[in-house]
């Protein structure tokens, strides 16, 4: 007969396992602190998944870079299709190692193989090359893509490049120079309008104005012997959320040490290894970005004097953010497109293509880490990336919901998910939330005031605190940064954790989990919510005071006229300026379209047909795509237009469309052939594209009947 239990027999229970469970978690920071050696001691300690294999390094370049391009060699069964586009994911240096957009098999890279693309990785080493500037790492980004192309002469567009986080802006910034390499560009979580964000939130802008400016990144970089060491950036993330850094990821693992250990040693694998930037990287950073913000402003020049306009990229820019990125927030991610353009009609007179999506809760790093966001947002764009490379120009949202039971043609849909395209105005990018005068004039006073204390610094304090630095004293100042220490002071280099790995491997043996309906259980579970509210109350309190601070001292009328922002008159909103040449080029582009309304034959009239019945839809989703796409193929080879020959035709046809519709409506008769049963089956593909979606309207079938009307009408005399 088994005992009775005893009244306090739930305390054994519980403290027994609280123990064993602060043995297992010792171990996995034990282990942790290994991993953290073990990738400190490598060349290249990057985190991929994928076997790989070195197509570029770029310490060979004329300009050395830590950079290197690599070639990711397809898992079993996962054939890669030569006419597709190379996808080039290129890794963020933001202060952590490189591979985290191939980290898991549900990743960037693995589901643009899962769709059929080749796939290249271009991450770094944790030395920058001496000398090494921004321009440098632009220039070798550009050589890589001039690689890739080459090694693909039968794709059917050019690379795409998927920039991650800062990768992201330096990416815009080589398409602006090269725009002749680039097939379309995601950015994921990438800052392009470094003022941007809404009062209450968004603290990271202030960061800048809190610390007087530039003049400690100077400084940090002097006294890490020209060096300046990622950890501070790894720091600045992890301020952000105390309630995350100090207590909620620990005790994540303490409270599911048995299940989560091995997820928690993938992520500090990446998250352990900062890497270090040359002095002069950073302070270029810091001082035209960050705190300038001069790229979308057109300011930033390269050393041959060339203005780096994002207006020259040609590529579809495809845009991912989140609600929930405290890093990058959508005002950030997106407003540098209101800064650029003020109406919607210069974004299609720039021959501009710009794509966006937000989701509604992702943290900064699950936008590019996540692998929920990698087989829904990156699987979709990876799955129809054609079709939005052959976008006609102009703004869209990117909708991806889920495929319901009765979705029209639902055969027609790759995945599980609805891939549409809504056009969208400047209008939808301003609601989002933007910086007024007030606040303009408060972040322009921190650039200038922050360009006097970097110069107060260089003249009064530089010359002495490089003197006092060295490289033994940088070393020991890297080794000892929290950010590293905490992870080699657990580890077994410490003879205190020689014990811990028998004690961990004795509790595996004999492990007791508490049962669920424990009471001190559920004490310890509300003591933890208790605990990440206050740290969450603390970081809400911390953030309004650095606010108000911010919005207080650099408010100030005083110090605005110090800096010469004292008159109504002084500028702050530094819009990029007008280029003459381009107007002048989009001027005679215009009047060459004036000349092609009856330029074209069969292919140039189906097209303008199928734009012509969509347009009141003002939306096209993967349907449509996918059955113009099949009936192209289906064409012999020699018939067939490539895909550039049919970008420029969508984009000719959509432009004489808005330059004036009905004359382009009027004009399709004379672009069709006599043959009846060849217009017979233009106009049958015609009513299979349009009618893909299933979303007909009243005005869509009447632009539909005109159409039929019109091609069965006798070809009149050109």
């Amino acid at each position: 007969m088994a005992a009775a239990p005893q009244p306090l027999d739930f305390v054994q229970e519980y403290w027994l396992d609280a123990c064993q469970r602060w043995i297992l978690t010792l171990d996995a920071l034990r282990e942790r602190g290994n991993i953290h050696n073990s990738q400190s001691e490598k060349d290249a300690p990057h985190v991929l998944t994928f076997g790989f294999e070195l197509v570029r390094n770029g310490l060979t370049l004329p300009r050395p870079v830590n950079y290197m391009l690599v070639r990711i060699k397809p898992p079993a069964g996962a054939p890669v299709d030569p006419a597709k586009p190379p996808f080039v994911v290129v890794d963020p240096r933001a202060g952590h190692g490189p591979g985290i957009g191939g980290m898991k098999h549900d990743s960037e890279i693995g589901v643009a193989m899962a769709a059929g693309h080749p796939c290249y990785f271009v991450g770094f080493l944790p030395q920058p090359a001496p000398g090494q500037t921004i321009e440098d790492v632009c220039a070798a980004e550009a050589a890589f893509l001039a690689e890739v192309a080459s090694l693909h002469p039968e794709a059917e567009s050019k690379p795409v490049v998927v920039g991650n986080c800062q990768a992201g802006w330096q990416i815009m910034m080589t398409a602006a120079l090269h725009p002749g390499l680039f097939g379309p560009i995601v950015l994921a979580g990438s800052p392009l309008s470094y003022w941007a964000g809404v009062h209450g939130k968004n603290p990271m802008r202030y960061l800048g104005g809190t610390l007087g400016g530039t003049w400690l990144t100077a400084m940090a970089g002097d006294l890490g012997n020209g060096i300046f060491d990622g950890a501070n950036l790894v720091a600045n993330f992890e301020a952000l959320n105390p309630a995350n850094t100090y207590w909620e990821k620990p005790y994540g693992l303490y409270s599911k040490v048995d299940t989560e250990k091995d997820r928690f040693l993938e992520f500090e694998t990446w998250w352990g290894s900062p890497v270090l930037l040359n002095a002069g990287e950073m302070q270029w950073i810091a001082d035209n970005l960050f705190v300038g913000n001069k790229l979308t402003s057109g300011e930033i020049r390269t050393s041959d004097g060339i203005r780096i306009d994002l207006r020259n990229i040609r590529s579809p820019i495809i845009v991912l953010c989140s609600w929930g990125d405290n890093i990058t927030p959508p005002q950030q991610a997106l407003g540098w497109v209101t800064d650029l353009y003020e109406k919607d009609d210069e974004i299609v007179a720039n021959g501009q293509t710009i794509v966006y999506t937000m989701h509604q809760s992702i943290g900064h790093l699950g936008i590019f880490v996540s692998g929920k966001v990698a087989t829904k947002e990156h699987a979709e764009f990876a799955s129809c990336m054609e079709m939005i490379d052959l976008l006609p120009p102009g703004l869209y949202e990117a909708v991806i919901t889920e495929v319901a039971e009765d979705t029209t043609n639902a055969g027609l849909i790759h995945g599980k998910y609805l891939f549409r395209l809504e056009a969208r105005s400047l209008d939808d990018i301003r609601a989002l939330g933007n910086n007024d005068e007030e606040d303009t004039r408060r972040f322009a006073t921190v650039a200038r005031v922050s360009e006097v204390g970097h110069g107060l610094y260089r003249a009064l304090a530089q010359p002495a605190v490089r003197a006092l630095a060295s490289q033994p004293a940088a070393d020991l100042a890297r080794e000892l940064h929290p950010n590293r220490l905490r992870f080699s002071a657990l580890s077994d280099r410490n003879p205190l954790m020689k014990p811990v790995k028998e004690l961990a491997e004795a509790v595996r043996k004999d492990r007791r989990p508490v049962s669920e309906n424990n009471p001190l259980l559920t004490a310890e579970k509300v003591a933890s919510t208790w605990i990440s509210t206050w740290w969450e109350g603390y970081r809400l309190a911390r953030d309004a005071m650095t606010e108000a601070t911010f919005l207080a001292a650099y408010g100030s009328p005083v110090l605005q006229a110090m800096v010469g922002l004292g008159t109504p008159a002084a500028p702050t909103q530094r819009r990029i300026e007008r280029d003459l040449a381009r107007e002048a080029i989009a001027t005679h582009w215009q009047a060459d379209l004036e000349k092609r309304f009856d330029v074209g034959g069969l292919v140039e009239a189906v097209i303008r047909s199928i734009m012509y019945v969509r347009l009141p839809q003002r939306a096209v989703d993967e349907r449509g795509f996918r059955v113009l796409e099949a009936i192209r193929k289906l064409q012999t080879a020699n018939r067939r237009p490539t895909f550039g020959e049919l970008k420029a035709m969508f984009r000719d046809q959509y432009l004489l469309l808005r330059l004036d519709e009905e004359r382009a409506v009027r004009s399709i008769p004379r672009l069709l052939p006599g043959d009846g049963q060849q217009r017979a089956a233009a106009l049958a593909a015609i009513r299979e594209v349009t009618g893909a979606s299933g979303d007909d309207t009243d005005e869509t079938r009447r632009r539909t009947q005109r159409i039929a009307d019109l091609f069965d009408a006798p070809s009149p005399r050109r």
